[in-house]
């Protein structure tokens, strides 16, 4: 294995803010899951894992810390051990001086998730990870005979390229990070849990459905699920809240952009800033709306600024030569500033493909992202979309606005309220106003 030969590997320019920014319940931890048709083997499982990172070295490393910025050190004395899941979604894995892996493979009954720290990688990075563990499970657990190259035929140099090295151009970035401390957004409200532990909602939809609605409205899943997210949030503000912009932030996957195999963090973000006075009660003005501001920002010139402005810490000499404690202090300080001017976010991982062989198997994938206030994560398999978000808030208001949105344009949603891991008592209580505020539009209700 030839990166065997690296011993360190530095972080790419996305990642270098994510340490310095580990706050509470925003964990940078991401998860991912796959649902199967059976209970998993766990020491099938632990086979198609061992299996599975000698292909991708640079996820067997930890965090450390230089003198100008942190690093990952590969260690080959660490061995991820794969167990049933025992710990609250997104739990926290990067520890500062403590030498672990930055990433878990667990399962419960028919569930494989991965959940990982987002120095790694970005979410579809780690979704490549997980779809080759998936296809080496399925592949020893039923002798199906797949083809790896079908899931991921880039080379190990090409999964570890740093990308926005690759594609910057010298650019004014600095100052595009800058202007996200400026604005002021409406800030999301909730009960919140007062240990900080996250809580978990996921609704899952027919992709043939909402893709039909998506053509009534002459759009895409993603703008109607952004314009309906829209919707949702208006729908729980009041009157006094209208003074401030809505503003939703959009990741977006950069290798649909640039020609790039990379499974490290290659991403940028847009932003859709919506006055929730302009709202008139109709959906297609907020569709329009969320329409016109993806293509002006998904435009090549636009693109190209968005990922210099991602690399610009990395090329900026002033920025290069300061200590990383102070780095870590300024990190911080812009990172709260830039948090009060995003509503929230959501990111939509796209349609997940699988080997034709392995899809019999498969249920649904899903994923999850904690945030400072909430995100949404969509993802789609088949015919299941599902959408996640996870969180500290005890209440999911919003949540419930988008799915009544769903259903209400005809949309069945089947809702899982919480994962097994919380206390009995707090299912219960979630689950019962899960059931107060659903039941009359009859969506259906799915039990791990």
């Amino acid at each position: 294995m030839a990166d065997n030969n690296r011993k360190w590997y530095q972080l790419d320019n996305a990642a270098k803010i994510i340490p310095s920014t580990v706050q509470g319940a925003n964990t940078r931890v991401f998860r991912i899951s796959c649902e199967l048709t059976e209970n998993v083997d766990p020491e099938i499982l632990q086979n198609a894992l061992d299996d599975t990172i000698d292909e991708f070295p640079h996820f067997n490393c930890v965090l450390r810390k230089g003198a100008f910025w942190y690093y990952l050190e590969y260690r080959d004395n660490l061995h991820c051990v794969v167990h049933k899941e025992n710990l609250p979604p997104c739990s926290q894995l990067y520890f500062p001086g403590r030498k672990t892996l930055l990433y878990r493979v667990f399962y419960y009954k028919r569930r494989i998730s991965l959940e990982m720290f987002h120095v790694l990688a970005d979410g579809t990075g780690a979704f490549v990870f997980l779809k080759n563990i998936i296809t080496r499970y399925l592949n020893q657990k039923y002798d199906l005979h797949m083809d790896y190259e079908s899931v991921d035929s880039s080379s190990r140099y090409e999964k570890n390229d740093d990308a926005f090295k690759h594609f910057y151009e010298k650019s004014n970035g600095l100052n595009q990070l800058k202007s996200l401390t400026r604005r002021r957004a409406y800030q999301i409200k909730g009960e919140r849990d007062q240990n900080q532990q996250p809580h978990l909602i996921e609704g899952c939809v027919s992709s043939k459905q909402i893709l039909e609605v998506a053509h009534k409205y002459n759009t895409s899943v993603g703008v109607l699920s952004t314009a309906v997210y829209v919707a949702a949030i208006i729908d729980e503000m009041t009157v006094g809240d209208f003074k401030k912009p809505i503003v939703v932030s959009v990741p977006v996957n950069l290798r649909q952009f640039f020609p790039s195999e990379t499974t490290r963090n290659f991403y940028g973000t847009i932003t859709v800033v919506y006055d929730p006075k302009d709202y008139n009660g109709n959906l297609d003005s907020i569709i329009e709306f969320v329409k016109d501001s993806f293509a002006k920002q998904l435009s090549p010139e636009s693109i190209q600024k968005t990922m210099n402005s991602y690399a610009a810490l990395e090329h900026n000499l002033a920025v290069k030569v300061v200590p990383l404690f102070i780095k870590d202090i300024a990190i911080q300080w812009i990172n709260t500033a830039s948090k009060k001017g995003v509503t929230s976010t959501i990111s939509n991982l796209g349609n997940i493909k699988m080997p034709e062989k392995a899809a019999p198997y498969i249920k649904r994938f899903s994923c999850f992202m904690p945030a400072p206030s909430q995100q949404i994560c969509v993802s789609s398999f088949g015919d299941s979309c599902v959408f996640g978000e996870v969180s500290a808030y005890t209440t999911h208001e919003i949540m419930l606005h988008f799915f009544r949105r769903l259903v209400n344009m005809g949309i069945e949603v089947e809702i899982t309220s919480s994962d097994h891991n919380m206390e009995e008592d707090k299912i219960n209580l979630f689950k019962h106003k899960l059931e107060e505020k659903f039941s009359a539009a009859n969506i259906g209700k799915k039990e791990e």
